[in-house]
């Protein structure tokens, strides 16, 4: 009971707080992480120890599998040179960069633990890309490329982390120990989670009950991790293959139902553990600076170089990761020279979150023969990189995005698109009613014809603008009316006892059901 209370509190204020940044208008990340601050120093307030194997094992991969699933595949193809430049090439550059620095601040130290924390503080973290990059509303493909870098660069960093902490603690690390170590990580991570898509797809495809569906989704990401980790592969990098191919197949192997099921579900499970991990994040501050015993000077010193290496090596990357590769013909016909707004928005996004600072947990206690080293100065500096990357940049993104006036994907083009191919699907349909008209009534029959007419009719009727109010619009509108006054017939039947609990729940459902169709076309 007493263990279970800080969790049950936990996610209370989490939940409190993502009501509060709705509310303001801000970012809940960064409103959650804040505070988690100023909590972390209310007396008497449930003080919490973070776990790195929970957060690496237990917290990220849900996280990671559901980014996945919704990750466009084909748009990840598209944009896989930018993608790796960034998950691949900029977290080594920054790890390195990150690592000398440090070195020459404090040269007592081995370069391989001071690359360690460069491992820990390079990669940007998926939970915050994601959060913050859908709520800013920046271009499709910018929120492509830094959800796909942010899927990817886990997996670099912990690969580097691992290999820079095998040399710190004294294991012999030659050029052949870290390719093999790589070549373990990375292709072993690709192995299994084709091979976890493989057989949780089939799996999926001889399911038919959602409720089996939706606990088979939540044992996935954790299975698919747990086996690679048993033989040292990549759980990141096998977690995000297996999400990436099942979601590009869910519509083969989940039925309407369980897409239905699974996808709130993992609405609710997304949004329960990002406002627990940003809250976590922020209640750390006491337990970091416990046990910091620097010098204030010196340490006021050597966090901003930190802070100041970790802000400036992303940009210094991405211009030439951006405009150098168009020097390559082949790649200057498939993608033409971007304005240098994008490379600007792309580095103002590199906030960091709970992965650093369960990485930065995770350093080794000691170095070599048991040589202590100033632990808890890297986490302090791993804290205050997350700290400053996701309040500072994280809350000046929308404003950066507002005044660069990135251009926006065009609502007139997606509403074609979509109509013309709507066109092609009501063809088909129409096509297959024709083939079967004559096995149903005529009466349905014509009213299949006129729900189809409908349907097409209200893909066209977008391109109309949002100037007057659609036949759609005022259908949605009056047919929510009608819904709202069945349901209060509905219940005074109930509670006057004509019809049993079990009718009006039936009736609920199947209200509540056309009513959440009504206000995805409201949305759209």
């Amino acid at each position: 009971m007493e263990s279970l209370f800080p969790v049950v509190v936990f996610l209370a204020i989490a939940t409190l707080g993502a009501a509060l940044a709705r509310r303001l208008g801000l970012l809940a990340p960064i409103v959650l992480v804040v505070l988690g601050l100023a909590l972390s120093y209310v007396p008497g307030f449930p003080q919490v120890e973070l776990d790195p194997e929970l957060v690496l094992v237990g917290i990220l991969p849900p996280l990671l599998y559901v980014a996945a699933l919704e990750t466009s595949v084909p748009a990840f193809k598209n944009n896989i040179r930018p993608i790796l430049l960034l998950a691949v090439g900029l977290v080594l550059f920054t790890a390195f960069v990150v690592g000398f620095v440090l070195h020459l601040l404090l040269p007592q130290l081995p370069f391989a633990i001071c690359l360690a924390l460069g491992a820990v503080v390079a990669p940007p973290d998926a939970v915050a890309a994601t959060a913050v990059a859908r709520r800013v509303g920046l271009p499709r493909r910018v929120v492509t490329i830094l959800e796909g870098e942010s899927l990817i660069n886990d997996a670099t960093a912990l690969v580097l982390l691992r290999v820079a902490t095998l040399a710190t603690i004294g294991s012999a690390v030659g050029t052949a120990e870290v390719a093999v170590e790589v070549l373990r990580a990375t292709g072993g991570g690709i192995l299994i989670g084709a091979l976890g898509a493989l057989v949780f797809g089939f799996v999926h495809r001889r399911i038919s009950d959602p409720l089996l569906d939706n606990a088979l989704s939540l044992i996935i990401p954790f299975a698919v991790v747990f086996t690679a980790e048993h033989v040292h592969a990549s759980g990141v990098v096998a977690v995000v293959v297996t999400g990436l191919v099942l979601g590009h197949k869910l519509p083969q192997l989940l039925s309407a139902a369980s897409r239905l099921q699974v996808g709130a579900f993992w609405r609710l499970v997304r949004f329960v553990l990002e406002g627990l991990v940003f809250l976590l994040v922020g209640l750390q501050l006491r337990e970091v600076l416990r046990d910091l015993d620097e010098p204030f000077g010196s340490l006021v010193l050597i966090t901003f170089a930190v802070l100041a290496t970790v802000f400036l090596t992303r940009f210094i990357w991405l211009f030439p990761a951006t405009y150098l590769a168009r020097l390559v013909p082949r790649v200057r016909r498939r993608d033409a020279r971007p304005s240098p707004k994008f490379p600007i928005i792309i580095g103002w996004a590199g906030m960091r979150g709970v992965v650093t600072l369960a990485a930065a947990l995770a350093l080794p206690l000691t170095l070599a023969d048991d040589k202590p080293y100033p632990r808890a100065l890297f986490i302090w500096l791993a804290f205050a990189v997350i700290v400053f990357t996701l309040v500072g940049q994280g809350a000046t993104l929308p404003l950066v995005a507002r005044r660069l006036t990135l251009p926006q994907d065009d609502p007139v083009q997606d509403a074609l698109s979509a109509a013309g191919v709507q066109q092609q699907a009501s063809r088909a349909a129409q096509e297959r009613l024709d083939e079967l008209a004559d096995s149903a009534p005529e009466a349905v029959v014509d009213r299949l014809r006129r729900a189809l007419e409908d349907r097409t009719n209200m893909a066209w009727e977008r391109l109309g603008g949002t100037e007057r109010e659609t036949p759609s619009q005022a259908y949605g509108r009056l047919r929510q009316e009608m819904i709202d006054a069945e349901r209060d017939v509905f219940r005074a039947a109930r509670d006057s006892g004509r019809i049993p609990e079990e009718v009006l729940v039936q009736a609920y459902r199947d209200l509540d059901l056309e009513e959440s169709l009504l206000r995805q076309e409201v949305e759209k």
